[in-house]
């Protein structure tokens, strides 16, 4: 799947970080650190040699040494002030208090400890340097579902065991499922459980508050997120969508501005598109359904399916005695 931006970010200011620190490095060292090809780590050099401050001209972009380069070795020439430490403002620690709070709540449970230990330690520092700030920030996220629902949903996480969910779908249809669970998330009011679904074979999303009973399994999840875990933060304009798609939909990448196409063995395709409104990409995909294989951030699959089911709702003459909800298995 196409690499998303804010994690590319990441790498690159850990790339002027790391190579301020250590000169002279080469290339295959600096991709076998940050786990890329050598040939992504060019390509970040190549950005961050356009890239610097305000102004823009030579002497305000970040550079590195061409003699050394052409060798095969990274030499960082001036990293443009990127390589000191962040300083935070009271409202922005305040609000990385808040949101670190939130990740320990929702799922602290299920880090491993070396995680708990480094997520508990900057808490711990961040709330320090706030000083009585941080006092006054109280999170709590509510979800919707049976405390014991919850509670197996967390062991099953932590301990990497399967889950057998008795589940009623939007349609009032209750069936049984054996799931690998992979995280859970909260978002459109709802809160959900990504997992790999073994009856329906694929990625499914259930909904916590339709989830009747959960129950860990001594069997060990053997199925893993093989991408980037799904998010539900909102769609904004020219946010970056990835769609796996049929080959019969091959005119989205002859007509729509893509920014990337990768085919894809079985004759599929993927393509990496922006967002031009949510209303836009709902509508695509409600276009493209029978042909979508999977959508990359979820929650604009979840929309998408929600609008259907809102439609099919207002001619009940036309809706199906049973199935499955939005993104649901």
């Amino acid at each position: 799947m196409a690499e998303r931006t804010p994690e590319r970010l990441v790498r690159l200011l850990g790339l002027v970080a790391f190579l301020d620190r250590h000169p002279g490095v080469p290339v295959e060292d600096v991709a076998a650190h940050f786990a890329v090809s050598p040939t992504q780590v060019l390509r970040d050099v190549d950005t961050l040699w356009m890239s610097g401050t305000p102004g823009y001209w030579p002497d305000d972009l970040i550079d590195f040494d061409a003699a050394s380069l052409d060798s095969g070795v990274l030499r960082l020439t001036q990293s443009r002030g990127m390589s000191r430490a962040l300083r935070l403002g009271t409202r922005e620690a305040v609000a990385l208090v808040a949101a670190l709070r939130a990740l320990d709540e929702s799922v602290g449970p299920a880090l491993e400890p070396a995680e708990r230990e480094v997520l508990a330690s900057t808490l711990q520092v961040l709330t320090t340097a706030t000083g009585e700030a941080a006092a006054t920030v109280d999170v709590h996220l509510a979800v919707d579902a049976a405390p014991a629902v919850v509670a197996a949903a967390r062991t099953a996480l932590r301990d990497g065991r399967r889950l057998r969910l008795r589940y009623v779908d939007a349609a009032d249809a209750v069936s049984v499922r054996e799931v690998d669970p992979w995280q859970l998330l909260t978002g459109d009011e709802h809160s959900y459980l990504q997992a790999w679904c073994h009856a329906a074979g694929g990625e499914r999303l259930f909904r916590l508050d339709r989830v009747l009973d959960a129950e860990v399994l001594a069997t060990a999840a053997t199925t893993v997120a093989d991408h980037a875990p799904a998010t539900f933060r909102a769609l904004d304009e020219h946010d970056e969508v990835v769609l796996d798609l049929d080959g019969r939909a091959r005119w989205v990448a002859e007509q729509l501005p893509v920014e990337e196409i990768t085919e894809l063995d079985d004759g599929g395709f993927r393509v990496v598109l922006r967002v031009s409104t949510p209303a836009w990409l709902r509508h695509l995909l409600l276009r493209l359904a029978a042909d979508v294989r999977a959508v990359d951030p979820v929650l604009a699959a979840v929309e998408a399916g929600e609008a259907a089911r809102h439609a099919l709702e207002a001619y009940p003459e036309a809706a199906p005695a049973a199935g499955p909800g939005p993104g649901e298995g």
